[in-house]
């Protein structure tokens, strides 16, 4: 079966619920990981998530089956999260297949988020016509999509959004609908909201929520690889190490910090004067007064030129720590001294 990725946008799409393998594809990883997430959360009883990698499955396509007929460890039930590039799932999706028409038995529900791969490619060929799978292939998103989404996040948690809100929540989240939900979670969180209670919220209320806090552990490393101070990365990258921070969440808050430089920029226009932004300006822009001295800063360092080289290049990080994420840790620290050596060159 296919499904158009609008059609996760507003929910789930009927045929969901008759799959239990499921091919995420397309140029939208963020979007595809999302979709992933609301099937996971929809299943009778997810039980334990089992992660695996495209090399995993490439180097042993008979594990995939394994697992997937493998009980948990404590008898309940599990699910199977695989993240691949291109076709690297196709030969063990294959093996499970044909194993299952033969009666090898029930097999958990299998979900794959697969960067650089399309609806024609083999593994969704393979899957398309088949009533127990559904392929969906997720395009780069756009300010009105991404505000949909949003709107139906915001729905689904008893919250409603006046005039822009949705606009400014997915613009302020770079369009990445997981930021979104993150968002969306949060201001749900901060005004005690629900479907029982529905709450208006403001855009005071989320310029709150935007507010940084210390409790993350992100904001310190954040700000050494953009504002390019080399002396201090070290000990970051080694607190990062110490305290198993973990590498997706932390890339997430650099793309965040990407962005809202980029909206600060384009704000500023020619001025170029920070200072000259009044307080309301300043909390729509998520600025702070517990990191305005560093944002102030790493606008130095990041004119737009500069920021429009970052930004692709963290997006392609992001998939190389999805695809390796037993390497994730090294892949980041690496790119993150990298980006601040970027950062320090006037």
């Amino acid at each position: 079966m296919k499904a158009k990725h609008s059609e996760f946008a507003r929910g789930l799409p009927r045929s969901a619920s008759e799959a239990s393998i499921f091919f995420f594809c397309g140029p939208d990883e963020a979007g595809a990981s999302a979709a992933a997430n609301k099937v996971i959360a929809a299943l009778p009883d997810a039980g334990e998530r089992i992660e695996m990698s495209g090399g995993d499955l490439k180097r042993d396509p008979a594990l995939l089956g394994d697992e997937a007929r493998s009980g948990s460890l404590f008898g309940d039930k599990r699910h199977i999260l695989a993240r691949v590039t291109g076709d690297e799932a196709h030969d063990a999706l294959k093996a499970l297949i044909e194993t299952s028409d033969a009666g090898a038995g029930d097999a958990a529900p299998i979900l794959v988020v697969a960067t650089s791969a399309t609806d024609k490619s083999r593994t969704a060929k393979l899957l398309e016509k088949r009533s127990d799978a559904l392929v969906t292939m997720f395009y780069p998103p756009d300010l009105p999509s991404v505000a949909g989404a949003v709107r139906a996040m915001s729905d689904a948690a008893g919250l409603r959004l006046g005039g822009d809100m949705a606009e400014r929540i997915a613009r302020s989240s770079g369009l990445d609908v997981r930021l979104a939900q993150s968002e969306v979670d949060k201001l749900a969180l901060y005004l005690d909201a629900s479907l029982q209670t529905p709450k208006t919220a403001s855009p005071e209320d989320f310029a709150e929520i935007g507010a940084p806090t210390e409790d993350d552990g992100f904001g310190p490393i954040v700000n050494a690889v953009f504002g390019g101070d080399l002396g201090k990365l070290p000990s970051e990258l080694k607190r990062m190490k110490e305290l198993g921070i973990n590498p997706v969440g932390l890339l997430l808050a650099l793309e965040r910090r990407a962005t809202q430089l980029t909206q600060i920029t384009a704000k500023l226009g020619t001025r170029g004067n920070f200072d000259q932004l009044g307080k309301g300006e300043k909390a729509q822009l998520g600025i702070f007064w517990k990191e305005e001295r560093e944002i102030r800063q790493q606008l130095g360092r990041w004119p737009r030129v500069k920021l429009d080289r970052l930004i692709p290049r963290l997006t392609g990080l992001h998939q190389s720590l999805l695809s390796n994420s037993q390497a994730a840790e090294l892949l980041l620290a690496q790119d993150l001294a990298q980006i601040a050596r970027f950062a320090a060159k006037r």
